[in-house]
């Protein structure tokens, strides 16, 4: 599995209920942060409304790699 790219869909793997984001939404990454550890802006578009969170990489996956199964 790659690691998410800036500009490509992503789909979240675990809910975010503060944020009113649930497992499965697919957003865009829109900035990396690698310290102190690597971690990806991503923004969500839930309900017409957009909302970015800052997650680690183990709670999300490219969501590209939904093609290759």
């Amino acid at each position: 599995m790659q690691a998410p790219e800036v500009n490509r869909p992503v789909r979240l793997l675990e809910d975010l209920p503060e944020l009113g984001l649930r497992s499965g939404e697919v957003g865009v990454v829109c900035s990396t942060w690698f310290a102190p550890q690597p971690a990806y802006e991503v923004e969500f578009q839930p309900r017409g409304h957009a909302t970015r969170a800052l997650v680690m990489r183990n709670q999300i996956q490219p969501a590209d790699d939904d093609d290759e199964n």
